[in-house]
């Protein structure tokens, strides 16, 4: 790359770029009235992870789309976790993937071509994984590099998985552990070892796949992804779009091991404080939570685990499916109850 670091040549990186949750809600403000077409089985409306647009009695097609800036230097590293991450709001629906479509922007005068390639090839491996192709897409010439995907897939339209439809009782599962965000600035500041980089890419490149199982049962009331916002803003997005209030035990919260130690020190994205700064007012922690782990609560991930919803009974079956496909940092880490929709952190 002739020395050429990615993560320099952009103002932010990962899901670390969205908009603010407050500035975003600000933007959007009468935009997300459902529109009148009875097909449109998921909007705007409650800030879900895809549309879902009614097909036949049998089949629904979903669709995404997500890009980012770099949040590592490595350009194909760059591709997969970019990739992995757009292809996540397919499974946070519950749905299959079939089909992606590039989105692509780099400062060509910049970049060499080498590396624009490889961007996009660590992108085609991953699609690869899913077993979808990518069948075209977009490209212009941007100051910063810019990467993501369109991405389209099937499912029954009666096994949609909302993030509005948890209910009273639910157990929260949340299928990967927190801190990419915190690994990923300490990697930017030049002092994250190699350990704690491979933590980094092993998570953010890790398809959430079990969500397309987890669509036949009728027990998982509620799904979502947690990315940008943190675990606590798409938590309060299943808390407001289901009227019920969340309780965190913050010793079963799964954070990434080598993540914690940065987290102790302070380091975080500037998205932290802009998460916090939008919702904070609607997290209660109790007296022996500290600091450093509200922070890791709101820390934006990058391709992050699925958060479910399920009814207790079913509870452990859910959680034996995300440790039988790898991810072993799987954790119940709450319940929903009725109440205010707020979280509720001890």
């Amino acid at each position: 790359m002739t020395g050429i670091r990615l993560t320099q040549l952009s103002h932010g990186g990962g899901c670390g770029c969205k908009i603010a949750p407050s500035v975003l809600q600000a933007i959007l403000s009468g935009a997300r009235d459902k529109l009148p077409y009875p097909e449109l089985l998921v909007g705007a409306e409650t800030s879900d992870d895809a549309a879902v647009y009614r097909l036949n009695d049998s089949q629904a097609l979903v669709a995404t789309t997500d890009f980012f800036l770099p949040i590592v230097d490595d350009a194909r590293d760059f591709g997969r976790i970019a990739a992995t991450n757009a292809i996540s709001d397919i499974y946070a629906m519950g749905a299959t993937p079939i089909m992606a479509l590039a989105i692509v922007g780099m400062p060509v005068n910049t970049l060499p071509v080498e590396t624009i390639r490889d961007i996009l090839q660590g992108g085609e491996s991953v699609c690869r994984e899913a077993g979808i192709p990518i069948a075209g897409g977009h490209s212009i010439d941007a100051p910063e590099p810019i990467y993501g995907l369109v991405v389209m897939g099937l499912m029954h339209p009666e096994q949609i998985k909302r993030n509005c439809d948890a209910k009273d009782g639910d157990v929260l599962i949340l299928g990967k552990g927190l801190g990419v965000g915190i690994l990923a600035q300490a990697m930017k500041k030049g002092e994250l070892d190699d350990a704690g980089y491979q933590a980094l890419i092993a998570s953010t490149t890790q398809l959430n796949k079990v969500g397309s199982q987890l669509a036949a049962m009728d027990q998982v009331h509620a799904l979502t992804d947690v990315t940008g916002f943190g675990l606590l803003g798409h938590l309060l997005e299943i808390c407001r779009g289901s009227q019920l209030a969340a309780h965190l035990d913050m010793a079963q919260v799964p954070v990434i091991r080598e993540a914690q130690a940065w987290a102790e020190k302070g380091y975080g994205p500037g998205a932290i404080e802009r998460n916090l700064a939008s919702f904070g007012e609607d997290v209660h922690c109790a007296a022996g939570v500290a600091d450093w782990q509200l922070r890791v609560l709101a820390d934006a991930q990058t391709s992050g685990g699925l958060l479910v919803a399920v009814a207790p009974e079913a509870a452990d079956s859910v959680l034996a499916q995300f440790h039988a496909a790898g991810f072993g940092y799987a954790s119940i880490i709450g319940t929903l109850q009725q109440g205010e929709a707020k979280i509720h952190v001890r």
